[in-house]
């Protein structure tokens, strides 16, 4: 009898699955509603227990095992995740492994102890698993406290460099098309709106202003080119720090703010004590591998 093994990436925008057979071939790819781990919030884990019953009623072969990375997961909510998978494949806790997204990206990429990892999305945060699978991070505080070099983090700089020239001379003088950029993404001119777009609580607006500090750069505007500059070099300090303190393996460095401009990985590789690798990265499809991997392996199921 053949086996298939599952891969879920669970994310606030989407959620993304891959079922692959023994042979790692892959059989089934498909989509669902996003969600996140934070199950602690009745109207979040309702739209978890959804993503995941969305997900096993596509699939369309019996599953062996399954991997699943979840955005904002954290340990106290795996019995919960573990009872919904559970319920909807028809799997034992002994063939279900779950980990936040940040954990998987880095198992799909790396052997444990091999490398390091940075993630750049609406936040950022970089990190490493040791040979015995511990985790070591740093940054990935949040963009009140930092998440330097994210998406957030651009987008708040770009509005607080407009502003800081309105403030000094009136008008945005040479920052016009960055001005103009922003200006566009909110759908205003006006102080009043920027300021309900920016603290309206929704980090993902804030981050998806980086698009329109990008546009800008590829506009020819000085300030926006040198922000994504500074948001290449916070990156590459991420990785340093990796570096210094758990030694010199690659870092891969993923997300969506690595492919706003190409002068973000140039500052990286300029800034980088190291090598620096920008890996193409289907984390569902890397959940589905290690489900396979484990199962070869004759794993009971891992620690997570």
């Amino acid at each position: 009898m053949d086996s298939y093994f599952l891969g879920g990436d669970i994310g606030g925008t989407a959620s993304r699955f891959v079922l692959c057979d023994q042979a790692g071939t892959i059989v089934q790819r498909g989509a669902a509603a996003g969600a996140t781990g934070h199950t602690f919030n009745a109207e979040s884990r309702d739209r978890l227990a959804e993503s995941i019953a969305a997900i096993a009623a596509q699939i369309t072969k019996p599953v062996d095992a399954a991997v699943f990375g979840l955005t904002g997961y954290g340990p106290r909510a795996r019995g919960d995740i573990e009872d919904m998978l559970i319920a909807a494949l028809k799997l034992t806790r002994a063939k279900i492994f779950i980990s936040d997204d940040i954990e998987l990206a880095y198992r799909s990429l790396f052997a444990l102890g091999e490398g390091h990892l940075v993630s750049a999305g609406t936040g950022s945060i970089a990190v490493h698993l040791d040979s015995e699978g511990r985790l070591f991070r740093i940054g990935g505080r949040g963009i009140l406290i930092d998440d330097a070099g994210s998406g957030g983090w651009i987008g708040l700089a770009a509005v607080r460099a407009l502003y800081r020239r309105l403030d000094e001379e009136g008008a945005p003088g040479d920052m016009h098309l960055l001005a103009e950029a922003l200006y566009a993404a909110i759908g205003s001119d006006d102080w009043s709106d920027m300021r309900a777009y920016i603290y309206a609580g929704d980090r993902g607006r804030i981050g998806a202003l980086a698009r329109s500090v990008a546009d800008a750069a590829e506009d020819g505007d000085a300030c926006a080119n040198a922000i994504l500059r500074e948001a290449g070099a916070e990156l590459a300090r991420l990785g340093n720090i990796l570096i210094a303190r758990n030694g010199n393996h690659p870092v891969a460095f993923v997300g969506g703010v690595l492919k706003l401009h190409p002068v973000i990985a140039e500052t990286i590789r300029q800034r980088l004590a190291g090598e620096a690798r920008f890996p193409a990265l289907d984390q569902a499809e890397g959940a589905a591998r290690l489900a396979l991997s484990f199962f070869h392996a004759a794993s009971s199921g891992p620690s997570a």
